[in-house]
C-alpha cells in the first residue's frame, strides 16, 4: 500500500453529519438508512428472544410431563396397596376417591404429554424457519462468508479443537504438593499447554506498560460504537484514523527514530511485527492475570475486532492480529515437545501449599520443585531450546496451575461445605433449601431435594467451566478476531454492545454441558447457553462473566474458613451463640441463604433473562451478592473481614 493511498485516507473528512447535497434527499436517505439498520436489529434481537423463550417453554413442557409420569406411577403403586387390602368396605370410599383421582392423573399425564410434544415440535419448526430466513445475516454478512469462501486461505487462527474424552466425575485430589486436576480430558499437560499462554519476558513487560498506557488514554470505543454514521466508508474512516493515532504514539514512544519514520512515510507494513507482537502480548499477560487491564482488556479486544475486517486490512497493509503465543507452540518450534509428556514435569510446576503445615515440610517441598526444574533444563536444553526457555515454560504452567488454586479451589470448597451440612433426601428443621417464587424475591419453585440437585450441579458446572478455562479464553478469542466473523451493534438493555456468534466457545461449552450432565445423571432448569445473544452479546462478555465466579465464592470461603478465629474471642462468641446458637449454626445460616437466594432465578427483569438457564444462574449469584448488606449475618462478614466481592478496577 502506497504511502499516498493511506494519507489521502487519513486527511479524509471524518465528520459524522451527513452531507446535503441536492437538498433534503441524502439526508432523508440516510434516516432511512438508519431506521432501516434499526429495525433489522430490533427484529434480529426478538426473533433472538422468541427462539431461547421457546426452548425454555420446551424444556418445561418436558419437565411437567415428566413429572405427571412419575404421579401416574405413584397412583399405580398405591391402587395395587389398596388391591391387595383385600377390598375391605371400610376402605370402599378411600377407593372410590382414589379411582377419580386416578382418572385426574391420568388426564393430566395425557394433557402434559401432548403440550411437551406440541412445544417440541413448535421448536423444531421455529429452528427451521430461522435457518431458513437467517434472520441473524445482514447483506454485510453475506458478503463476508463469500469473501472468506472465496479466498484460497488465510491466517491459521483458528485452534485445534480438544477431543472430548471421559471424566470420571472425581474431585481434586490435591497433595501437599502438586495442584494439576486430575481424571479430566485435558489434565496432561501435553494438552493443557495448547492453551496456556507463555509468560511474558522482561522487555515484553516493559512494552505491557506502554500499551496499557496508550490503551488508556485511547476512547477508541466510545468513537466507534455509536448509531450515528450515514455509511460504512465513515465508520471505517474514523476506525483508521483511531487506529493509526494509537499506532503511532506505541512506536514514537518505543523507538524514536522508527517512529518518525512512520509518521512520516506512514508506512505501516515494515513495522508489522512490532505491532503484532505488541497486541498479542497484551492478550497473553490479560489471560494470566484476569484482574488486571479490565478496561484496556476491552478496547484492544474491539481495536483488534475492527482491524480483522478485509478493508481495514487493505488500508493498512497488514494484520494487527497474530496467533497467542501458547507454551505448547513455543516448545513445538524449538523441538521440545518431549517435556510436556515427562512425569517430572507435574513436580516442577505444582503449587506448594503452606496452610498449617510446619515451615520444614514447606520448605523440603520448595527444595524438591527446584530440584525437578533444574533436572528437566539439563534433560531437554538443546541449541534452540537454552535453560531459560524450559524454565519460562514452566513458569507459565505453574501460572496455569495457580490460576486454578485461586479460581477453581473455592468451588471445591464451597462443594466440600455444602456436601456436610446438607443431604438430598433429608434436612433439619429450619434449613430447607427450598424455595418459593414470588416470595423473598425467588422466581423459582424448588423443594429442599430439587434445589439441592439444581445449586450441586451449578456449582459442579462452574467448576468444570474454570478447569477449562484457559480454553475457553483462547477460543473466545480466537471467535472475536476470526476474519469474516463480523458484528452488529445493538441496544441489549445494557447500552449499545457488539453483538458476534461465537460458535467455538459455544461448542466447547455444550462438551461441557454434557459431560456434567452424564455425570450427575439428570438436569434441573434450563440447559440453554446465551450467547451471541442480548444477554450474552459476544465471546468477550461470556469470558467476563465466568471470571466472577471466583469473586464471588472467594469472600464466601474465606468468611466460612474464618469463622472459627472470630469464635475464639469471647465476646464475638457471646454474639454468634445468643443470635444464631454457636458456630456451626452461623455457617448453615449463612450457606442456606446462599443456596436458596443465589440459585433462586432471581437479577433480570423477566424470567427468560435470567430464571434456570446456564447464564441465568450467575445472574442470580450476582443478585444475591447485591443485596448481601441486607442479609442479617451481615455483620458476621464484616467482621471476618469482607470488604465486597469485586476487585479493583484498575490495575
Amino acid at each position: 500500500m502506497s504511502s499516498s493511498k493511506l494519507g489521502a485516507v487519513l486527511d479524509e473528512n471524518d465528520e459524522s453529519e451527513p452531507a446535503q447535497v441536492g437538498g433534503d434527499q441524502p439526508a432523508t436517505l440516510y434516516e432511512e438508512h438508519v431506521a432501516r439498520l434499526k429495525a433489522e436489529a430490533e427484529a434480529t434481537d426478538v426473533a433472538n428472544r422468541l427462539r431461547v423463550a421457546q426452548e425454555q417453554l420446551a424444556e418445561y413442557a418436558a419437565q411437567k410431563e415428566a413429572d405427571a409420569v412419575s404421579l401416574q406411577q405413584d397412583a399405580d403403586r398405591f391402587e395395587e396397596v389398596l388391591r391387595s387390602s383385600g377390598g375391605a368396605e371400610e376402605l370402599q370410599p378411600v377407593a372410590q376417591l382414589f379411582n377419580q383421582l386416578k382418572e385426574k392423573l391420568t388426564e393430566a399425564a395425557m394433557e402434559a404429554r401432548a403440550f411437551a410434544a406440541q412445544q417440541a415440535s413448535d421448536l423444531a419448526t421455529l429452528k427451521r424457519s430461522s435457518a431458513q430466513a437467517d434472520l441473524s445475516t445482514s447483506n454485510h454478512d453475506i458478503e463476508m462468508k463469500r469473501a472468506r469462501e472465496s479466498a484460497s486461505g488465510g491466517e491459521a487462527s483458528e485452534p485445534e479443537e480438544a477431543e472430548e474424552g471421559t471424566d470420571d466425575g472425581d474431585e481434586v485430589a490435591r497433595g501437599k504438593i502438586g495442584s494439576s486436576p486430575a481424571g479430566h480430558p485435558s489434565t496432561s499437560f501435553a494438552e493443557r499447554a495448547k492453551y496456556i499462554p507463555l509468560r511474558l519476558s522482561h522487555d515484553e513487560r516493559k512494552l505491557l506498560r506502554l500499551l496499557e498506557a496508550a490503551l488508556n488514554v485511547s476512547e477508541f470505543v466510545d468513537k466507534v460504537d455509536i448509531l450515528t454514521w450515514r455509511n460504512k466508508n465513515q465508520r471505517i474512516h474514523a476506525q483508521i484514523k483511531d487506529l493509526c493515532a494509537i499506532l503511532s504514539g506505541l512506536l514514537v514512544a518505543t523507538n524514536y527514530k522508527k517512529g518518525q519514520d512512520l509518521i512520516r512515510d506512514r508506512d505501516f507494513a515494515d513495522n508489522a511485527v512490532f505491532f503484532q507482537d505488541l497486541f498479542e502480548l497484551g492478550r497473553r499477560y490479560k489471560i494470566l492475570n484476569p484482574d488486571k487491564m479490565r478496561s484496556e482488556y476491552g478496547k484492544l479486544m474491539y481495536l483488534l475486532m475492527d482491524s480483522a475486517e478485509p478493508a481495514i486490512q487493505e488500508l493498512l497493509d497488514f494484520k494487527c492480529v497474530r496467533q497467542l503465543r501458547t507454551v505448547h507452540r513455543f516448545l513445538e518450534e524449538r523441538g521440545g515437545l518431549a517435556l510436556l509428556s515427562d512425569p517430572l514435569l507435574e513436580t516442577a510446576a505444582a503449587e506448594i501449599i503452606a496452610g498449617e503445615r510446619p515451615r520444614h515440610e514447606i520448605q523440603r517441598d520448595i527444595k524438591v520443585k527446584e530440584r525437578a526444574r533444574e533436572t528437566l533444563g539439563r534433560r531437554y536444553r538443546s541449541a534452540r531450546l537454552s535453560d531459560e526457555d524450559i524454565l519460562s515454560c514452566i513458569y507459565s504452567l505453574s501460572d496455569n496451575n495457580s490460576y486454578l488454586l485461586f479460581n477453581r479451589d473455592p468451588i471445591d470448597k464451597v462443594i466440600a461445605y455444602f456436601h456436610r451440612y446438607f443431604k438430598a433426601d433429608s434436612h433439619e428443621p429450619g434449613y430447607s433449601l427450598g424455595i418459593q417464587g414470588g416470595r423473598d424475591g425467588a422466581r423459582l419453585t424448588h423443594n429442599h431435594e430439587r434445589q439441592y440437585h439444581y445449586v450441586l450441579q451449578s456449582l459442579t458446572l462452574w467448576r468444570e467451566i474454570s478447569t477449562e478455562m484457559f480454553k475457553l479464553w483462547y477460543l473466545a478469542e480466537s471467535d472475536m478476531l476470526r476474519e469474516g466473523n463480523s458484528y452488529r451493534l445493538c441496544d441489549t438493555g445494557q447500552g449499545l454492545n457488539r453483538v458476534q456468534s461465537a460458535p467455538q466457545v459455544s461448542k466447547a461449552m455444550q462438551q461441557i454441558l454434557s459431560r456434567v450432565q452424564s455425570r450427575i445423571g439428570s438436569w434441573v432448569g434450563s440447559s440453554v447457553v446465551h450467547l451471541g445473544d442480548h444477554n450474552v452479546p459476544n465471546a468477550l462478555w461470556f469470558i467476563d462473566k465466568y471470571t466472577q465466579v471466583p469473586r464471588i465464592l472467594n469472600p464466601l470461603v474465606s468468611v466460612l474458613e474464618e469463622l472459627p478465629k472470630l469464635y475464639r474471642d469471647a465476646n464475638l462468641r457471646a454474639y454468634i451463640d445468643s443470635t444464631y446458637g454457636g458456630m456451626e449454626q452461623c455457617r448453615k445460616a449463612m450457606l442456606v441463604d446462599f443456596c436458596r437466594h443465589a440459585f433462586d432465578g432471581s437479577g433480570a427483569d423477566n424470567f427468560f433473562d435470567a430464571g434456570s438457564c446456564i447464564d441465568g444462574r450467575l445472574t442470580s449469584a450476582w443478585n444475591w451478592c447485591a443485596k448481601l448488606e441486607k442479609k442479617p449475618y451481615y455483620h458476621v462478614f464484616r467482621l471476618a473481614g469482607w470488604v465486597g466481592f469485586d476487585g479493583e478496577v484498575k490495575s
